[in-house]
């Protein structure tokens, strides 16, 4: 069965930090690139990061650049997404995604590229 799930959010004071995990199963992570989106209340789905096959990192929002990192371990078949300095418009539902891709070397964050999703993570921020 092919599942994709987040973990790891949570409730978190401004400033703080959170990693989130995206775990694969039911097919092969390492054929995959995987993205990072969020959806805040009444907001649009947007593209947050992704990770090529190859590692290679993609930033859609300027304003996490510095502050989230996205990682994978193809062993684990899960993927990271470490969240620091986490500000006020960070809060959302953040969701995991898999591409199942032939390029190595790039990833997208058109959501509609996407293979698999999760059914996402609370992240709030609130002191």
């Amino acid at each position: 069965q092919v599942q994709v799930v987040e973990s790891g959010g949570g409730l978190v004071q401004p400033g703080g930090s959170l990693r989130l995990s995206c775990t694969a199963s039911g097919f092969t992570l390492d054929d995959y690139a995987v993205g990072w989106f969020r959806q805040a209340v009444g907001k649009v789905r947007e593209g947050v990061v992704c990770i090529s096959r190859s590692d290679n990192i993609t930033y859609d929002l300027d304003s996490v650049k510095g502050r989230f990192t996205i990682s994978r371990d193809n062993a684990k078949s899960t993927v990271y997404l470490q969240m620091n300095s986490l500000r006020p418009e960070d809060p959302a539902h953040y969701y995991c995604a898999a591409e199942k891709t032939p390029v190595q070397a790039m990833c997208t964050l058109n959501r509609y590229m996407y293979d698999y999703w999760g059914p996402g993570t609370q992240v709030t921020v609130s002191s």
